[in-house]
This record gives structure tokens, sequence and C-alpha cells, in this order.
């Protein structure tokens, strides 16, 4: 039965649980592949934990979409994978390779209930995983990656840095969309990033990137990147969108969650007419507003635009003064002090709205569960995958 077969589908796929431990399962897969194909090793960076649970986790799904006998969105998700992962250096021979390697490690962590049906189901599902990316790795005949230059670097607040490149050849992505950047200080670590700017057919873009406690990537950018630096981009990724023939817009931006709002709003500002549009930029402390500037010119030559600055604290820590004066000339509307959720619901659910937020995981589910509560139809709210 193979794909048709539920039952050995669904015995598959509680292997792969990541909530029953199967990052052991998934790491013995990557311990089987690399010893049969050595230079799979180094399309990774040495420490696997975080590629080992996100691979995991869209197992897992791909899975369940078989059970329930979905293709659609599981085949165009593996797609875009076979696409995206040319950026690593993949190529036919480690496709070829990962594939015994997955079944076997599948059959191992199995054991006595691997039996002909679960066999078969398992060789047709990964057969089709491996399938669909390598076909969509072959026939795409676009760039698999974009290199760039450092140009510019600012260090806006204590861990903030806005970063400047010339790319070597323009990407064309839509305002709100990400990509995945390797910098030198971290090779074979990608981290998303959305550009700040819509596409420029020059090949300028602008990141604004935050520094992570506990992370690699982005304590390495914000500290230690110097103008000539060569920065690696992946192909474009994402949907935020705004329909300017739509209802008026929210927007709630977190920190450096403001770049590809920011981008948004500078590709309406190209259009005369637009919806309105209400933006909440918001941070720990005052200084934490980097970008208040560029939203004052911006709603000063826009009047379907409107900001509202929110900081958690109403006044600046000691160091605030080692870095620039962020406060914009009058304007825009008061500061109001408090937490992001708690600031945009006191004014209601704004569930006639467009609502995109952007920011960092907590603070999207947070004014995310704030909408809701209030009564605000979570189809109507758009937000990027929390990965970062």
């Amino acid at each position: 039965m193979g794909l048709e077969d539920r039952d050995a589908l669904a015995v598959l796929r509680a292997a792969v649980d990541p909530a029953n431990g199967a990052d052991e399962v998934i790491g013995h897969f990557y311990t089987r592949w690399f010893a049969i194909d050595p230079s799979a090793r180094d399309l990774f960076p040495p420490d696997l934990t975080t590629q080992r649970a996100a691979f995991g986790h869209a197992l897992f799904w791909v899975l369940g979409e078989f059970v329930e006998q979905r293709a659609e969105e599981p085949v165009a998700l593996l797609a875009q994978l076979g696409r995206d992962h040319r950026k690593y250096g993949v190529t036919q021979q480690h496709y070829a390779t990962v594939e015994p390697a997955l079944v076997g490690a599948l059959r191992d962590a199995l054991g006595q209930k691997w039996d002909d049906r679960v066999a078969e189901a398992t060789a047709h599902a990964v057969n089709l995983i491996v399938g669909v990316m390598r076909g969509a790795a072959d026939a795409e005949r676009g760039l698999p990656y974009h290199d760039g230059t450092v140009v510019e670097l600012h260090r806006v607040t204590r861990d903030v840095s806005v970063v400047r490149l010339q790319l070597d050849q323009a990407i064309d992505y839509h305002a709100g969309q990400y990509v995945t950047v390797q910098v030198p200080q971290c090779p074979r670590r990608w981290r998303h990033l959305s550009p700040a700017m819509p596409a420029d057919p020059s090949g300028a873009i602008e990141f604004h990137v935050r520094s992570v406690g506990g992370g690699m990537v982005s304590p390495a950018i914000v500290t230690e990147t110097n103008p000539g630096d060569r920065w690696r981009l992946s192909n474009p990724h994402g949907g935020l969108q705004i329909s300017r023939d739509g209802e008026d817009v929210l927007l709630v931006a977190g920190s450096t969650g403001l770049a590809p709002l920011r981008a948004l709003i500078m590709d309406l500002a190209m259009f005369a007419e637009n919806p309105r549009v209400h933006l909440f930029f918001g941070g720990r402390y005052p200084c934490d507003l980097y970008d208040l500037r560029t939203l004052w010119e911006l709603a000063a030559t826009n009047p379907w635009l409107s900001v509202t600055p929110v900081s958690e604290y109403a006044t600046d820590p000691p160091w605030a003064a080692d870095y620039p004066d962020v406060q914009p000339p009058r304007g825009l509307h008061v500061r109001q002090t408090g937490r992001l959720d708690e600031v945009v619901t006191r004014y209601g659910n704004w569930g006639d709205r467009q609502i995109l937020v952007c920011g960092g995981p907590q603070m999207v589910r947070a004014v995310t569960a704030a909408l809701t509560a209030k009564g605000t139809p979570p189809e109507r709210i758009q937000h990027d995958p929390l990965v970062h």
C-alpha cells in the first residue's frame, strides 16, 4: 500500500515525534549519513543541535500530512527546501546517499515494529521526500545564493547594529520577505534576516540585527562585523504583505522586527494612495527605538502613516549615552509606556484591519494572544515563522 497505508505511516511518524525524544533517532540518521558519505559533514556547522531539531520537526510535519493523505502543502515545502538547499552546496550525490541513511535510521529506531508494511511505507515516503527535493533543485536555474560586501556598519544601540551591503548581483525580493544569511565569523551557520528596505536594482541592501542572548551568529554580526566582510545570502522567503486594495493596516514591531515592516512602508510610499497604516514600534527602553527618525521622515511625508513609539520603561539606562540619540523632531504620537501587547490592545481589538506582527518569538506570541483574546480573528494576523 505504501503511501496509502495510513496506519504504517502513523507508526513511522511516531518514531520521529519531537515530544517523544526523537532527537536520538535524528542524531542516528546524521551519524549513518556521514559514515556513508563523509562529504556531507562539510555541509553543516560543528554543532548539529539546531539542525537536528529543525530536520526532526520538518520530517514529523511532512509525515503527519502523509498520514492525513494531504500532499499539496508538503510537496510545495519540500520543493522549496530543495531549491533553498542549493546554497549549502548540496549535490546530487548527497541526495543519493541521504535516502539509504534515513531509511536505515528509521528501521533501527522502530525495531520490532518494523514489518513489511512499515518498510514499504518508509521506502515510498523517503523516496518521495528526497525525490521532490532533488527534482526541484535540479530544475532550478536561478543563482543558489547571492554574495555581497559590507559597506557600512552602524552600532545604533547596545545590542543592535544596522548593516548595509552592496551585493554582487541584486536580489529580486518583495518588501516584507526575509533571507538567510551566512557571515564569515560563523561559517555554515545561517540566520534569518529581513531586509529593511525594498529591493534595489543597484544591489544595495540593509539589515537591522539584534544580538540575541545565547546565540552565535547575531552577536558576531553586531560586535565583529567590519566593512569589507563578505556575506552570503539565500534567495528570499516569506509572504508578509499589505494589500493596497484592502482594509486599513495595523503594524506591530518589536526591536529589529521593524525591518520588514519598514520595507513595506517604504514600498507603500511609492504610491499616492494607500490604506491608513498605524505602526506601533516598541523596545525595552526609549533608546531602543533606534529608527524613529526614519519613521518620522516617512510619517511627515505620507499622511496615511501614523507611528506610536512604545517602551517598557519610561527612562533610559546610563549606557544609552554611548549611542546615538534616537529622539526625532516633534510629529509622532507621544511615546507610550508598557509592553507592546498591553499598549496595542488598549485601543481595541483592531479586528477590522490587516495586521502584521514582527519581532522576537515571545513578543509575537504575546501580541497575537492579546489581540485574539480581545476578539481579533486569528486569520487576520500575519507573522513570519518563529525561528529566531
